[in-house]
């Protein structure tokens, strides 16, 4: 089953995190991939310059298009910078049967930059992540979400099972953010905390990592695999994709979305 996936998100004009990240790891991984737009950011390797929002009327009757007519078998949220843009899809998403809402709570770019505003962050904690199957912050992320300080493996489960507190049904708390030579994410639900391990790859180039894992999760999980090996699978897959990054660009460069697809393959022809 090709699984469907509609992913409501910013627009990276770099193409290597945002929309143009999700679709990617989205068809990478099987699922078909549909979208609303929530903001246009002018952005490359080396920052964003410059957000326009897309008016919220016009996000609501992307997702409105989109389900009415193709359905959805998953829901992936990212780049949500406004209370009000957050409280419209929330609102749109709650007037439909449940769908399996993954939320990537995205609050900074990789280059620094401020994706959500302060008075969104209520909002994510209060309205969004309750009605999440999937929330995926950051160390960051988490920090602000939770007001906890994660410093280590102990806090980061803490911080997990915070999140999970707030009413959505799994965590995964990534740990890329801390010191070491090993990545340590931490995948929570209300029955288990588990915590997944790789090595750390010394690069720049990481940009979209968070969109990419997130999408590529939605992308498995929209054709029924199980959350737990979706993670795995998902996690996986970002790694190899860090790790034969194509390396373009002055700053954060982009991942190589095309990871797993073996060299010796043709192209194919119509």
């Amino acid at each position: 089953m090709q699984g469907r996936v509609l992913i409501i998100a910013g627009s990276d004009s770099g193409g290597g995190a945002g929309i143009q990240a999700d679709i990617k790891a989205v068809t990478m991984l099987g699922g078909f991939a549909m979208t609303a737009v929530t903001a246009v950011t002018v952005q490359n390797t080396l920052g964003v310059s410059a957000i326009h929002d897309i008016p919220v009327d016009i996000i609501r009757d992307q997702m409105k298009a989109v389900l009415d007519d193709l359905g959805a078998d998953v829901i992936k949220t990212g780049m949500l910078s406004r209370a009000e843009i957050i409280e419209a899809v929330a609102d749109e998403l709650g007037a439909r049967d449940a769908i399996p809402l993954i939320v990537d709570p995205v609050m900074i770019a990789k280059g620094g930059a401020a994706l959500l505003q302060d008075d969104a962050v209520d909002a994510m904690k209060q309205i969004l992540i309750p009605m999440a199957f999937l929330v995926t912050p950051n160390i960051p992320e988490a920090e602000r979400l939770t007001g906890r300080r994660i410093s280590d493996i102990e806090e980061q489960k803490a911080a997990a099972d915070a999140l999970l507190g707030l009413g959505c049904e799994a965590v995964l708390l990534k740990g890329g953010h801390m010191e070491g030579d090993t990545v340590f994410d931490v995948l929570a639900t209300g029955d288990s905390i588990e915590v997944m391990m790789s090595p750390r790859i010394n690069t720049r180039h990481t940009h979209g990592t968070g969109c990419t894992l997130a999408s590529a999760i939605a992308g498995l999980i929209s054709q029924g695999v199980p959350l737990r090996d979706a993670v795995e699978m998902a996690r996986d897959y970002v790694h190899e994709a860090i790790l034969t990054a194509p390396g373009f660009g002055a700053g954060h460069g982009p991942l190589n979305f095309l990871a797993g697809i073996g060299e010796e393959e043709e192209p194919l022809r119509h």
